[in-house]
């Protein structure tokens, strides 16, 4: 079974990979960040994305890693752009913000209203550990009690807060409402952590998840089993439909597994010093699609907003 062709509709969301650096190493990551890597974006390029985003009148910015903060020029860019007035999220993976050098972040995020969208795969600790590392949880937990002390995650308006869910094997996710009722009880109850919204996302089976897949013997049939539960009502929500994304050398692909795989868009633009020299419309353009994408339309669905149905 070959995923259906999908097009493009107004672009909407630039997410740009700041570089793959990141304090953590987690099982799951898709793009193997880690300690120890060292690619990180030029300024030349962290240059073109205000005017990208003025350009192409782009409403959010989504700025991802590796852990993005750990990029010099993290600060500097989201003052830039907070200038535009447009939404822009911080993907956290929380413990960055109890590193030395990161202990202000907190309340350089709140300042600037800055959406954090933060990876916490469960409320329990021994299942966070497991995923991603010896004493993540607790690491985890006082930065969102700093998060809540700071205002994140008591208001729909402002400072958002949204935490993110993903399998620690290779099944598929639960129904996003039920999740996220029982996160919201769980942490409030045992922590006094309250938070927006949950994101439930299924596990993408590509670079180290997939690798781990395969050493357990299972990477054919965690494949077999998000194309079998393909959801055709997903495909006018995937994420690639409106969102483009943005290497750390500044090139552009229509999403970030495209990006760890190295498929390249269909879009005339390849770099975003292209996209900046000249407004193009995108609107109808072919995605570069394969059969990793049925993570994205598997069950209730994934995006980075989460279920999509």
């Amino acid at each position: 079974m070959n995923f259906p062709n999908i097009s493009r509709n107004k672009l909407s969301t630039l997410q740009v990979n700041l570089g793959y650096k990141c304090n953590q190493a987690c099982i799951h990551c898709h793009v193997d960040a880690s300690p120890f890597r060292k690619e990180m974006m030029g300024i030349e390029n962290i240059a073109l994305i205000p005017k990208v985003i003025n350009l192409y009148q782009i409403e959010t910015l989504d700025l991802t890693g590796g852990a993005p903060e750990m990029h010099p020029s993290f600060k500097d860019l989201v003052i830039e752009v907070s200038k535009l007035k447009i939404n822009i999220i911080d993907r956290c993976n929380l413990t960055i913000l109890t590193e030395t050098g990161y202990e202000k972040f907190a309340e350089f995020l709140a300042e600037y209203n800055i959406n954090i969208v933060a990876s916490l795969p469960c409320y329990l600790e021994e299942n966070v550990n497991l995923q991603r590392g010896k004493d993540v949880f607790k690491k985890s937990v006082k930065v969102l009690k700093l998060l809540n002390s700071l205002g994140y995650g008591k208001s729909k308006e402002k400072l958002k807060l949204d935490l993110v869910y993903n399998p620690i094997g290779p099944v598929l996710p639960p129904a996003q409402e039920i999740l996220e009722k029982n996160y919201k009880d769980e942490l409030f109850k045992r922590y006094n952590i309250v938070f927006n919204n949950l994101f439930v996302l299924a596990n993408m089976p590509i670079k180290r998840f997939s690798l781990y897949l395969d050493k357990l013997g299972k990477l054919n049939e965690y494949e077999m089993l998000l194309q079998n539960n393909h959801n055709n009502i997903n495909l006018d929500s995937v994420m690639c439909k409106n969102t483009l994304s943005v290497d750390w050398k500044g090139n552009l692909f229509d999403c970030d597994f495209n990006q760890q795989l190295g498929l390249a868009s269909n879009l005339f633009p390849k770099t975003l010093k292209d996209l900046a020299d000249k407004k193009i419309d995108l609107n109808g353009i072919n995605i570069n699609v394969g059969k990793h994408c049925f993570g994205c339309t598997a069950g209730n669905g994934s995006s980075c907003g989460g279920a999509l149905s």
